[in-house]
């Protein structure tokens, strides 16, 4: 339980909630590792319920390829994992299943949470929403806060991408969103527009806390060409590299890049790099071919060690998103963009988050979502622009605002004292 120390709590007993961790690279598996490691090197006792590692590749990793329910302990963390059902092919219809057999799953752990030693606060990861509700359930029986931390709006972003069209299914989902978030005593989300937007819903009894992604800004820095993986791909130093690298999924619209590919056939020192995994590589790679560019090339996702590498083998980095998620997700890819002084032809519309970013601080070049000419036009004048400037502008606000360890500090503090009004908000 908590101790008091002066006017301070200290070694709290925190149990996490996500279908998402560590050793997953990207999305929120990284996030939610990295935090729960903090948070044990500052002296708190963390407990993770969470499924078999699975994204974004959806397949399960290889050394859990055998396992069901377990329990391991990973840099003083200890982790309670469940077997779930991860679809090939990930339709709509498919998630939905997959992401109700975890929590069918979890409730082996959790039906030992209920009646062991109270927990001094539990953190649920969204997405899925609907994880909330057992968390909600445990925190109303125990007499415990529960932190809701939303990475995306799912339930919106299905709407508007046209995902689930379905309005009495939508509802329904909307209806569970509203007792998760009506019931929690601290609601945090990424972006400055996702918090407008959870606001909009006017079912929160209190703030909205701004919990940003983070970068490692001493892992990852500015290094040089020389440093980078284009030897290794296999391409000579002097040629340009437009990168994509993350999870290969719906909500980014990644089609535009081959067809602007398309356009630069003839130019052979110009090459489109996709980095990732995902339910929508196979597709994407298909059309490649039936496309016959041989300008574009896929490699798997990097491991963390050489993302740095991979980061600085691009001249231009590309950042996309649909008009229709506009500010239901932020791209955690762009932290590390930033932290390495890269230059990104981010796809936003006017009025999201990522734009007044982008543009406020002068740190990449700002393109129509969904558009091929305006994405062709922002890689011409990529490649046509000294692009120093962009450069230094990502790696300062990264070490002004990005910084990991200032980021996890302000979160502890408003973990030790979930109802401060000193937490930064909307």
């Amino acid at each position: 339980m908590l101790k008091n120390v002066g006017n301070n709590f200290c070694g709290m007993r925190i149990l996490f909630y996500g279908i998402n961790y560590f050793p997953e690279l990207t999305g929120i598996g990284k996030y939610t590792g990295e935090m729960a490691e903090w948070l044990v090197s500052q002296g708190h006792a963390v407990d993770v319920i969470t499924a078999l590692p699975y994204y974004p590749e959806w397949k399960i990793k290889e050394e859990y390829s055998s396992k069901s329910w377990m329990t391991e302990i990973s840099n003083g963390v200890r982790i309670m994992r469940c077997p779930l059902y991860v679809p090939k092919n990930v339709t709509s219809i498919k998630r939905i299943v997959h992401e109700l057999s975890f929590v069918i799953s979890s409730l082996r752990f959790w039906s030992r949470v209920f009646v062991s030693k109270p927990y001094d606060i539990v953190i649920c990861f969204s997405p899925p929403f609907h994880l909330g509700l057992l968390p909600v359930l445990y925190t109303q029986l125990r007499g415990v806060p529960l932190w809701c931390h939303i990475q995306d709006l799912q339930i919106d972003m299905a709407k508007d991408l046209g995902m689930i069209n379905n309005k009495l299914f939508l509802n329904l989902m909307f209806f569970v969103e509203r007792i998760i978030l009506k019931h929690s005593s601290v609601v945090s989300t990424i972006s400055k527009g996702m918090i407008r937007k959870i606001l909009a819903k006017k079912v929160l009894n209190q703030e909205c806390l701004f919990f940003p992604n983070w970068v490692d800004d001493k892992h990852i820095s500015v290094l040089p060409k020389e440093a980078s993986l284009k030897r290794e791909f296999g391409i000579p130093m002097e040629h340009k590299i437009i990168l994509y690298s993350g999870s290969l999924g719906e909500k980014q619209g990644l089609e535009i890049i081959l067809e602007v590919a398309e356009a630069y056939r003839t130019q052979s020192d110009v090459h489109f790099l996709i980095v990732g995994a995902g339910g929508g590589r196979e597709r994407l790679e298909e059309l490649a071919r039936q496309k016959k560019l041989g300008n574009v090339r896929f490699f798997p996702l990097q491991p963390y060690d050489k993302l740095g590498e991979l980061l600085a083998s691009a001249d231009v980095h590309l950042v996309l998103q649909k008009k229709s998620a506009s500010d239901l997700v932020l791209p955690s890819k762009l932290t590390s963009i930033l932290s390495a002084g890269g230059c990104s032809i981010v796809s936003a519309l006017p009025g999201t988050t990522l734009y007044d970013i982008i543009d406020e601080f002068k740190m990449g070049i700002l393109v129509e979502p969904e558009s091929v000419i305006a994405l062709k036009e922002g890689i011409d004048k990529a490649l046509s622009t000294d692009l120093n400037c962009y450069r230094e502008n990502a790696r300062r606000y990264a070490e002004q605002f990005l910084s990991k360890e200032t980021i996890l500090r302000r979160f502890e503090m408003d973990l030790l004292l979930p109802f401060s009004k000193k937490s930064v908000v909307a």
